[in-house]
């Protein structure tokens, strides 16, 4: 398995059907990207958790793991909660190279995208 992983991080909802969006982005990864372990994680109500996901990876051998927040802004699960998760998942897992990404929304190739999306619709 690869050295390499990406853990893709989401709210998390009661309603699975919820997570249907993240998990063909994660296909759609996974497809693009074999040779790369791609995982999906929840911050609330579904599983795996974001130790849960790493600890995954970390045991089929990855060394470098991104972490990829798909939220659309920096609320309080991003400015307070997730430095606390990666600070317990660095100290369970001091052999990782955890690099965290931007929360998806502050992209702004993202932005653009669902600007696009919306004129089109609108149009």
């Amino acid at each position: 398995m690869s050295r390499d992983a990406i853990v893709l991080f989401a709210h998390g909802a009661r309603d699975p059907e919820w997570a249907a969006p993240f998990g063909i982005i994660k296909e759609q990864l996974q497809a693009a990207r074999s040779e790369v372990q791609v995982e999906l994680a929840f911050q609330d109500f579904m599983t795996p958790t974001l130790d849960a996901a790493v600890a995954r990876c970390a045991a089929r051998g990855a060394e470098r793991v991104v972490l990829v927040p798909l939220f659309m802004a920096q609320g309080g699960h991003l400015k307070q909660d997730l430095p606390l998760m990666v600070g317990k998942i660095r100290q369970q897992h001091p052999q990782l190279d955890l690099r965290v990404m931007p929360a998806i929304g502050d992209a702004p190739e993202i932005l653009r995208a669902i600007s696009d999306w919306v004129l089109r619709g609108a149009s």
